[in-house]
């Protein structure tokens, strides 16, 4: 049995063959317009403000959204990028061939049109159609009831029908760029260079996550994709550029959640002679800097939440955060097997393939991220779960690091980079010795990147941003799938 999608294909085929029979290409290759659909109603504008303007023929392209069919006239409404217009055919001016061909579009087909603007005295911006032109013909059709969907995914799956059908989904997505535009901007006003590094690399180092393997057929080797900058980022601090930074994608083989995709827009930044004090300083001023130049203001509605990145932001530590929320000091359990047993004592679930690093980190996502709403910086992390970041004086058992949070999630992440080349040496040791008892996401050992720091590495500053869920508290969305445009999905049955 023939589906309903399946017939109305079949409709619109058959009026695409219309157009064949009178000479007419569906789809011709080019359409010169004049005007986009927002510069032809402010051309009304000035008209009406100055009744000795000219009142030109203008051409205008977009999508048919709806279809008016009155007899001897005909009312359309067409989209564009930049807004919607009503269209008027009236079938003494067109003739009646030319209107009769109008029974063949459907709503969803392209076309250009052309004519004068003029208002309805209704107040309705209205083009006066002189002639028309059809740029594509449609043969599926557009949701009708798009918002009233039971599937949510299709959104995703689908994302064209969302921007055609949803002006609110597409200015997100219109933020998000100006947001990363912004974020450029404000990183070359501090002297910041812009740079390039490998997505394919020999050694996914740079994070502790599992990254993805392909293979390259010319030189017969497998290669990773990366899964942060990191490291040749370093090796360019290393070769003499004091201030640099990278805006990319990175690739994590991890679960997908509202929070997480496996491919992913991140800044790194580096700076020579800093630190992560620094660091602090710098998010603080960039986070306002991106709210202010996108929202006018230095607050944000994030859920029932209002958010302001105004700085002083609240400095915590790590250590006395999980204590206050979950009741348990990690000082008093200096090993994993330590540590474990007291989790299952606070009926806490716990994978016994983790290291005392990973439980760490488990216990401050359950625990500390929810409450940490307005803006904050978490500090001083176990050295097991920073084996790129510096020490801590006084404290072996910590490193200099933190992280970012705002609206209940981690936004940033930054450490006083580790530029001793013996004690980076042995700290990848560490990370093999873990992977080889089964952690996919210990760090891989980079001995090129070794090398180079056995050059010399000055002190350092580094910094890692993730952009997507920045724009997701800009925009006040809660799932990372509104915020990418083709997320990845589980595989559709």
């Amino acid at each position: 049995m023939t589906s309903e999608i399946d017939n109305i294909t079949q409709q619109r085929t058959e009026k695409m063959q219309h157009f064949r029979d009178r000479g007419i290409d569906p789809y011709p290759h080019r359409y010169h317009r004049t005007h986009t659909i927002s510069q032809a109603i402010a051309v009304l504008a000035q008209q009406e403000s100055n009744t000795e303007m000219k009142s030109d023929s203008m051409s205008v392209a977009g999508r048919i959204m709806s279809n008016r069919n009155m007899g001897k006239s005909t009312f359309m409404d067409i989209k564009d990028d930049s807004g919607k217009m009503q269209l008027y055919f009236k079938r003494d001016t067109l003739g009646e061939e030319t209107y009769g061909c109008l029974k063949d579009l459907d709503i969803g087909d392209i076309i250009g049109v052309n004519g004068e603007v003029f208002r309805t005295h209704s107040g309705e911006p209205t083009l006066r159609v002189s002639g028309y032109t059809l740029l594509s013909k449609s043969l599926r059709p557009l949701p009708e009831k798009w918002h009233g969907l039971v599937d949510v995914e299709k959104r995703y799956r689908q994302r064209y029908l969302d921007l055609i059908s949803n002006d609110e989904i597409k200015n997100i997505f219109r933020t998000r760029s100006k947001i990363i535009s912004v974020l450029r901007c404000f990183m070359d006003n501090k002297g910041f260079l812009e740079v390039e590094t490998p997505v394919l690399q020999p050694s996914a180092g740079g994070a502790m996550a599992k990254p993805f393997i392909t293979h390259h057929n010319s030189l017969n080797r497998d290669f990773y994709l990366r899964i942060a900058t990191e490291l040749y980022l370093k090796r360019i601090i290393i070769g003499g550029f004091d201030k640099v930074y990278e805006i990319g994608r990175i690739f994590r083989n991890e679960g997908i959640d509202f929070k997480h995709n496996p491919e992913f827009t991140m800044m790194e930044v580096y700076e020579a002679y800093s630190d992560y004090e620094k660091m602090m300083d710098l998010v603080e001023q960039m986070v306002l800097y991106i709210c202010q130049e996108t929202t006018g203001g230095t607050t944000v509605n994030y859920g029932d939440d209002i958010i302001d990145f105004t700085p002083p932001w609240a400095r915590l530590y790590l250590r006395e955060e999980i204590l206050k929320y979950s009741g348990i000091d990690f000082n008093e359990y200096p090993d994993a097997a330590s540590l474990r047993k007291q989790m299952s004592t606070f009926g806490i679930p716990v994978d016994t393939s983790k290291g005392r690093g990973k439980l760490i980190d488990e216990l401050t996502s359950k625990f500390v991220e929810p409450h940490l709403i307005k803006p904050t910086f978490l500090l001083d992390y176990p050295i097991e779960l920073s084996p790129l970041a510096k020490r801590k004086p006084g404290n072996d058992q910590l490193v200099e690091r933190f992280e970012a949070f705002a609206g209940g999630m981690e936004i940033a992440n930054s450490f006083t980079e580790l530029n001793d080349p013996l004690d980076q040496r042995a700290r990848f040791l560490q990370q093999q010795k873990a992977r080889e008892m089964g952690d996919e996401e210990a760090e891989l050992p980079d001995e090129d990147f070794l090398i180079a720091m056995e050059h010399g590495m000055p002190p350092t500053g580094g910094l890692g941003v993730g952009i997507d869920r920045l724009v997701m508290l800009i925009t006040n969305q809660h799932s990372l799938r509104e915020i990418i445009l083709f997320p990845q999905l589980k595989t559709q049955e």
